[in-house]
């Protein structure tokens, strides 16, 4: 059974917006998450009346957009429908407007399930999620109006491409050949054409009709075995991807394999010369030890908290921040120089802007992708999660750990002693040899992941093996329902 957050209803705010299951999504649930956003928006006198609306790949996509569009008509908002275009298209958009924007998108989770990203005109941030949920749960209509439409997708989509075009060098890429696995991602086309655009020669890699659920943290491994086998037979410089909306990249070097998220990250940083990084626990030891940056602040996992660093970072004075996930979804947060333009701040994770920085570097310096990434010295990092479980299991899981020391020692016996902790987001163990082991629930879907690190990658291999099989065990022996 699905958990629930408002009655039986699998919705919650995660890590970047709501999300949860299609049928407890599509039309009237829809057209209330609208109205209680909306509604929390016209608390501020000054706001224009306008939403944009755009949308993922997935099946239940032009629906769900097409609710939002009618729930806001039926409010007397004025509505434009940007179609479907990568989520930091969107967040563009409004930025540019300064209008609200809602993006139909469930990113990486399967298509079962999708979900609702609010921009106001930045992307909302916690205290926003606190305030629209309890104006929904006060019980609302979700009337449907019958929406006049203006179609802005061509010039929201263009506006995003010369961001790219007019900063970068019209030879970034000259030279190289890169692979681009297409899958359902929203920015399969664009991806192309920019690539193109910057003197690349690009090979296209499996297109699908159908939605496919690219993780570019816990790694399919159907899609680990298609990276090495498109690397085995051609010559490729890397081959790149994104996740469903094109927020979070995929990028493998030239033998098929996949750069960490977090290294991704620290690569653009130094491509743009930013030395204020922000970025979750998750992310690697390789932030601090790299010397990519001089201060690294850390955050709990999703956008809202990285934003919210961010804002610190320049409540400080520091003018050249980046943030990022593990995921590798970038945000953008100074302006810099490049060579053709200004490239301005965009604080919202885009995939578009690491895999250009990558390529860049990779013509700009000479050096393969795998020899920057070694340059780092980050070890070996790897996740991957428990399906199925809820977020009740999980947080009765994690609460012990952390208040339990003995349960939490007896645990973690088998991986090695513990020398120190990190609750920030989930626990986060670091063993006597300097080795990591971290559990924490997703905020997307109903998963434990765990991420492991490790000098030594057979280490890392082994670490992430157990970690998986010790925390099952834990879930199933301690019994916690789902309801």
């Amino acid at each position: 059974m699905p958990e629930s957050e408002t009655g039986d209803s699998s919705l919650k705010f995660g890590t970047s917006g709501l999300r949860g299951l299609v049928v407890d999504l599509v039309g009237q649930p829809t057209r209330q998450w609208t109205e209680a956003f909306l509604m929390h928006l016209e608390r501020r006198a000054d706001f224009p009346r306008l939403l944009l609306v755009g949308r993922d790949l997935r099946a239940s996509s032009p629906q769900i957009s097409s609710d939002c569009l009618s729930a806001a008509a039926a409010m007397g908002w004025e509505v434009a429908d940007c179609g479907a275009l990568p989520t930091p298209a969107l967040a563009l958009a409004a930025l540019a407007r300064k209008s609200a924007a809602i993006m139909v998108t469930g990113s990486h989770i399967p298509d079962d399930r999708n979900g609702l990203k609010f921009y106001a005109p930045s992307e909302i941030n916690k205290d926003d999620e606190v305030a629209i949920r309890a104006l929904f749960e006060n019980g609302l209509e979700g009337t449907a109006g019958e929406a006049v439409v203006g179609d802005v997708s061509a010039q929201v989509l263009d506006a995003y491409r010369r961001r790219y075009l007019d900063a970068f060098s019209p030879d970034a890429l000259a030279g190289l050949t890169v692979g681009i696995y297409q899958h359902s991602s929203v920015a399969r086309d664009l991806l192309v054409e920019l690539l193109q655009s910057l003197g690349a020669d690009t090979v296209r890699l499996a297109r699908s009709e159908s939605f496919i659920p690219v993780d570019t943290e816990a790694h399919r491994p159907e899609d680990v075995a298609l990276l090495r086998e498109w690397a085995g037979a051609n010559r490729f410089d890397a081959i790149v991807s994104t996740d469903g909306d094109a927020d979070r990249p995929l990028v493998a070097d030239a033998m098929g394999e996949i750069v960490r998220g977090d290294l991704l990250g620290l690569l653009t940083a130094s491509t743009l010369g930013l030395r204020t990084i922000v970025t979750p626990v998750t992310s690697s030891a390789a932030m601090e030890t790299s010397n990519v940056a001089d201060e690294v602040i850390r955050t709990k996992v999703g956008s809202p908290f990285v934003i919210e660093g961010m804002e610190r970072a320049y409540a400080s004075g520091r003018g050249d921040v980046l943030g990022f996930e593990a995921n590798g979804g970038a945000l953008l947060g100074s302006d810099v120089k490049l060579a053709n333009g200004m490239l301005h701040a965009l604080p919202t994770r885009d995939a578009v802007l690491p895999i250009l920085c990558v390529l860049s570097a990779i013509r700009s310096s000479g050096r393969a992708l795998r020899d920057m990434v070694d340059g780092l010295g980050a070890g070996h990092a790897l996740a991957d999660r428990l399906k199925d479980v809820s977020s009740r299991r999980s947080l009765a899981f994690l609460t012990r750990l952390a208040h339990d020391s003995a349960y939490a020692k007896s645990v973690m016996a088998d991986a090695g002693e513990i020398a120190a902790t990190d609750d920030t987001d989930g626990l986060r163990f670091i063993l006597d040899d300097g080795s990591v082991v971290h559990f924490r629930a997703s905020g997307n879907a109903p998963e434990l992941r765990c991420y492991v690190e490790s000098l030594n990658r057979e280490r890392a291999e082994e670490l992430l093996d157990w970690g998986l099989r010790a925390a099952g065990r834990a879930l199933a022996q301690a019994g916690v329902s789902d309801r």
